[in-house]
């Protein structure tokens, strides 16, 4: 199992936050999508897998459920 968390940022509330689990729970073994919510600032969401899930397909999950980008890592 592999655990990655991710800084996301666009999400505002809790209509949002359950666009992007369900968008990342369809990525092919993920098992478990956590959001920790900071509206309006870098939400944190973990998600656990089979294996570690690519940056690029989470950030396209991320635009399918709505506009919601990872965040720069500084």
């Amino acid at each position: 199992m592999s655990t990655q968390s991710f800084s996301v940022t666009g999400m505002t509330c809790g209509h949002c936050a359950h666009a992007v689990t369900q968008e990342l729970t369809e990525l092919p073994g993920v098992t478990e999508v956590e959001v920790d919510l900071v509206a309006g600032g870098r939400s944190t969401v973990t998600v656990t897998s089979e294996q570690p899930v690519d940056d690029a397909a989470v950030a396209a999950a991320l635009d399918e459920a709505g506009d919601y980008r990872l965040a720069a890592t500084p």
